[in-house]
């Protein structure tokens, strides 16, 4: 039974609905508009929302959407039908209404499909009725039965005449394999000395001749290696010490480079804290942070600095030359034209090799293969039915489609802004806990350590918990950020405040503990965020996925960001799918707690194969909030969607 079953435009007005239950419908049909079809994720049909799934059928040449709704426990194999039936009747009868007066026009006027949808619903209910299942045959009409028992008793003398049978077609083709062996000049064929021998070896199968030819090749092969001369063995190269460096080009040639010993007259060495403030640009981080810089030279761009560049022109050539000249150019016309699509509704067969093409464009930018996939569809789906311009062509409407649904992927439906969510923290005199979690090694204590840098550059104070008890090193690697930190901004810059510290308990305690007493501590000595590092893990490692589901569950952080590294592919979406799975399932809470947001590192490690960026926002939803782009603390960036998409449709 359908709860109901609406048609309303992309405007947002509802021109029908049908409804079969009383409740609202209100808030699903928002749902999927704020979820599907505003984040371009048209490539599968089907959306859950609470107890209820919807499937929905896009119209685009009038702009029309049709959603229905049933019970997520139902199995209705009518429901495709159903919309498609539905959407046919609907367009052959109010398509003139629509393209003289709009969709505001079936408001006014007469409006009648009540009965339509009823006649359609009880047809597909008909259609979609459970077949009776087909009676298994008995024993009496299977094959089997028709058999004896003396017929499948296997006998000593079948066997035999079996492989007389076998030996027989050998003899048959040995002759032909004597002949393709004897061919081979580094293999030939063994002299019959009698013919006594002859018999032998006719008698001989095809693969024991082979067998036999094989063994007099590699017989010849070992006695020529025999003869070859044996190479002197090399001279053992004898050890040098170290051996001070000389520069060839300049200065002397025998004075090597030493800074061991400093000479007379030299300035003094730059004191370690200031060295560390000009390395790390202190103050150069303030406010939000800047835009990632990607390649965004587009085709367009290239076509307009080739038209720039000056050009010969050669002398009168003969009338030949002129006539084939014109011939060319109309033929280059006549070839840029043929593309054009004409004010005519698009189709799948259209798109399809456009979208192919598409397709392993984005595979090839590193993005996922499922994700690609989906984003075809969901672009197909979008201009499926739409009528183009004159003078479009079907590769410029898809490809700009495709980067309006990357730009809109990239953007989206919720903003992560840290420097305003830690303001209103402080104005609450709580402190703002954001926990690090990702796999094995995608640096998530480096960028902690750059997200720590920042904060302090905008006068907030850091405590580090350190609840990464699995890993040996993990403890001593935050220590050696945060006493770097302290150097770039020591408690003398800032009235004797100190503005990073690290909490740590040592090694093998409960990270779930020690973040809650982390948290306590910063509270009472009034820091303002709390960094939580925790221990790296596969995202099918049951006992440390429950350890980290425990430790957000219990300390409720205000953000959890994902770590995940920019050079990933189809791995990126197996990590986020399984962390949120895992995160859900060893919840404790009622409603679980998943993942809030991304930070993709190692971005300057791949040029402009980016796709990873898009994967990892299409699988979850969740905005990328940082971005890392080198091994120093100032190499934090935000996402520009723009620069990664024109960096993702460079060819």
């Amino acid at each position: 039974m359908l709860d109901f079953f609406t048609i309303f435009s992309k405007g947002g007005i509802v021109l029908w609905c049908f409804q079969g239950v009383p409740a609202s419908f209100t808030g699903p049909v928002n749902a999927l508009i704020r979820s599907v079809i505003l984040q371009e994720r048209g490539g599968n049909n089907c959306y859950n929302h609470d107890s209820l799934t919807l499937k929905y059928k896009l119209d685009n040449q009038f702009e029309l959407v049709f959603v229905v709704g049933y019970q997520k426990i139902l199995t209705l194999t009518y429901v495709d039908k159903l919309i498609d039936d539905v959407h046919k009747v609907f367009r052959d009868k109010y398509r003139n209404q629509i393209q003289q007066n709009g969709t505001l026009g079936l408001l006014n006027g007469s409006f009648e499909f009540q009965d339509d949808f009823h006649t359609i619903l009880r047809e597909v209910e008909e259609s979609g009725k459970a077949r009776a299942p087909q009676a298994m045959k008995t024993f009496e009409q299977s094959q089997k039965s028709q058999k004896t028992v003396k017929s499948m008793i296997e006998k000593p003398a079948d066997k035999v005449k079996e492989n007389n049978k076998k030996n027989k077609a050998s003899k048959k083709e040995s002759p032909a394999s004597e002949v393709v062996t004897s061919s081979n000049k580094s293999s030939p064929a063994p002299k019959q000395s009698s013919p006594a021998a002859a018999g032998n070896k006719d008698e001989l199968t095809s693969e024991e001749i082979m067998q036999r030819n094989r063994e007099e090749f590699f017989r010849k092969k070992m006695k020529g290696t025999n003869k070859a001369n044996k190479s002197p063995k090399p001279e053992a190269q004898k050890e040098k010490g170290k051996q001070p460096r000389m520069w060839e080009n300049g200065g002397s040639k025998t004075k090597a480079l030493d800074y061991s010993k400093q000479e007379e007259g030299a300035p003094a060495p730059m004191p370690a804290d200031d060295l560390m403030a000009t390395q790390y640009r202190v103050g150069d981080m303030q406010g939000n942070l800047p835009d990632i810089e990607c390649e965004s030279s587009s085709e367009e761009e290239e076509e307009e600095e080739e038209e720039e560049l000056p050009t010969i022109k050669p002398k009168a050539a003969p009338a030949a030359t002129k006539s084939s000249a014109k011939k060319s150019s109309f033929g280059g016309m006549f070839g840029m034209l043929k593309g054009l699509v004409g004010a005519k509704n698009l189709t799948m067969e259209d798109m399809e090799p456009v979208l192919e093409k598409m397709k392993d464009h984005l595979i090839a930018k590193n993005v996922a293969a499922d994700i690609a996939v989906q984003l075809c569809e969901s672009v197909a789906k979008k201009l499926e039915g739409k009528v183009m311009g004159t003078f479009t062509t079907v590769t410029s409407s898809v490809k700009e489609a495709l980067q309006e649904s990357l730009v809109q992927i990239l953007q989206p439906k919720r903003r992560v802004d840290v420097l305003r969510d830690v303001m209103e923290a402080q104005r609450l005199r709580r402190p703002y806990v954001i926990t690090f979690c990702g796999v094995n090694g995608v640096g998530k204590s480096t960028n902690l350590a750059k997200i720590s840098f920042w904060l302090m550059e905008n006068g907030f104070s850091v405590l580090i918990a350190a609840c990464d008890t699995f890993r040996a090193g993990a403890v001593e690697q935050l220590r050696t950020h945060t006493q770097r930190l302290n150097s770039v901004h020591p408690p003398e810059k800032h009235k004797g405040r100190t503005m990073v510290q690290l909490y740590e308990k040592g090694y093998g305690k409960d990270a779930a503990g020690i973040a809650m007493e982390a948290i306590t501590y910063a509270r009472n000595q009034a820091f303002d965020v709390v960094l939580v590092d925790t221990a790296g893990r596969m995202q099918d490692n049951a006992p440390l996925m429950t350890a980290l589901a425990k430790l957000i569950a219990v300390n409720v952080p205000d953000l959890v960001l994902f770590v995940g590294e920019a050079l990933v592919g189809n791995e990126a979406v197996d990590q986020l799918v399984k962390f949120n799975k895992a995160l859900a399932d060893h919840s404790m809470a009622d409603k679980p707690r998943l993942i809030d947001g991304i930070i993709l590192t190692k971005f300057d490690t791949i040029d402009d194969k980016v796709g990873a960026a898009i994967s990892m926002t299409y699988i979850t939803g969740q905005p990328i909030v940082f971005v890392g782009t080198g091994q120093t603390y100032c190499d934090l960036r935000s996402l520009n969607a723009k620069a990664v998409v024109a960096a993702l449709m460079k060819a």
